[in-house]
């Protein structure tokens, strides 16, 4: 659906510049932003290798696995469907800790695993209340360091590119809070209703 969103905007973006007699400008702007993508891509790729190679360090040292201890109370009573020693447990707290360090791509594939041992754990085709919750932390933006905004900032020449960081913080914690909240709240009116 949004791919047709996207589509329907551009088709009518240049319509409208081939009527209003722009568009010599439109095709100014396609080519330069397409080359300004590149650019950035290629920037982003060296940042975004520097922190796998620091997440590959941090994991190897055993701090990856202190974090997920530190975090296993809280997933724990978050997922009750979920036995504690499941390995979902285990992706689970692996996306978090890659989530948190703003490595969304490193993030995914251990989110779409912990996805699949959810479902294999629910033996159901439907969203189980586990999945749903996990979905709504995911969407939250649980994210401490923000990597990919910061190489963004990095690459326009900002003058102090980390300083989103605090911000960034307070809107996980307002975000994740939330999230975890209405999740709760819609669960629990679910469950009175039936």
């Amino acid at each position: 659906m949004v791919n047709l969103i996207w589509a329907f905007m551009a088709i009518i973006g240049i319509v409208y510049a081939m009527f209003n007699g722009t568009m010599e400008e439109v095709n100014k702007a396609v080519f330069e932003s397409a080359n300004e993508a590149v650019t950035l891509s290629i920037g982003l790729i060296s940042v975004l290798v520097f922190w796998l190679g620091i997440m590959r360090i941090a994991e190897e040292a055993g701090l990856l696995r202190g974090l997920a201890k530190i975090f296993r109370p809280v997933v724990v009573r978050l997922f009750p469907d979920i036995p504690k020693d499941h390995p979902a447990i285990g992706y689970i707290l692996s996306n978090i800790t890659a989530n948190m360090f703003g490595l969304g791509n490193a993030a995914t594939p251990m989110g779409i695993k912990a996805m699949e041992q959810m479902k294999k754990l629910s033996g159901s085709d439907e969203a189980s209340r586990s999945m749903i919750t996990f979905l709504a932390i995911n969407t939250s933006s649980l994210t401490l360091i923000p990597t990919t905004v910061i190489a963004i900032r990095m690459q326009y020449d900002s003058m102090s590119p980390t300083e989103i960081v605090g911000t960034t913080i307070i809107a996980t914690l307002i975000g994740t809070m939330s999230a975890i909240l209405i999740d709760r709240l819609f669960y629990y009116q679910s469950t009175r209703r039936k």
